[in-house]
């Protein structure tokens, strides 16, 4: 087994680090290989914000309600940028293009942003670094857009927080690839909780060594609890891209 595969097998997410700050050769390595991560069609359409100012760190941090983040010696903001190429177009023609509010572009430019920040993470952790993934920056999008300055035609789609590991969690486990990889068709089971049952106990066990005395929770009772206890900004997340100048072109 190569090297590159070992580190992605042993991914852990890291939530304390090391007061130690990244080396700049390294960032630079980083920077170069967001660069070079696929882009639908080429147009890279999206951008990323490194959050050096610590209070801009702390009012993210507020956001995702994640104290550590506030802490963390680097943090990435991966963004939907169609702004860029809509004024590129602009610019060359002086003509104004409704193409770039599209949710061909919106959509390009997120799964551009989620393609690079996962490129990060791959290059950080090879380099003996650890990190975590901040989806929580959608729990109140409008702020971050006024946090980071958004201009119309971008939007936040995930941070990335990384640095030196200060811990060193277990391995979470995952659910049997049986139910999540099928051949030619999408398989449907008659019983999910039966072919859950052992993983459902393996994440009992693993919750109660890593958070001793406190919550033993099964895989299918977090399901249950994400789907009753819904986040109601992030649940209205379309109109904060609508505010940014996204069309939905939703049909009625």
């Amino acid at each position: 087994m190569n090297d590159t595969i070992k580190t992605q097998l042993n991914h852990r997410t890291i939530r304390e680090f090391k007061e130690k700050e990244v080396p700049e050769n390294l960032l630079e390595k980083f920077i170069s290989v967001i660069q070079r991560t696929a882009s639908s069609t080429g147009m890279q359409t999206s951008s990323v914000i490194r959050v050096t100012d610590n209070n801009i760190k702390k009012q993210i941090a507020e956001v995702c309600k994640q104290e550590y983040v506030g802490r963390a010696p680097e943090l990435f903001i991966f963004i939907v940028d169609a702004y860029r190429n809509n004024r590129i177009a602009e610019d060359k023609t002086g003509s104004k293009f409704s193409a770039s509010h599209d949710m061909d572009r919106f959509f390009q430019g997120w799964t551009d942003s989620c393609l690079a920040a996962q490129n990060l993470t791959n290059a950080v952790e090879s380099e003996g670094l650890g990190g975590v993934f901040l989806g929580s920056v959608l729990n109140d999008t409008d702020k971050i857009i006024e946090i980071l300055k958004l201009p119309e035609l971008t939007f936040p789609v995930l941070g990335v927080a990384f640095g030196y590991p200060n811990q060193e969690p277990q391995l979470k486990p995952r659910m049997d690839m049986n139910l999540r990889v099928f051949e030619n068709e999408y398989k449907k089971f008659d019983n999910y909780m039966e072919e859950i049952k052992d993983y459902d106990e393996e994440m009992q066990t693993y919750y109660d060594l890593r958070e001793a005395n406190r919550r033993v929770d099964s895989f299918s009772k977090q399901v249950i609890g994400k789907l009753e206890n819904v986040l109601e900004n992030r649940a209205k997340i379309l109109n904060s891209a609508i505010r940014q100048g996204f069309d939905l072109k939703v049909e009625k």
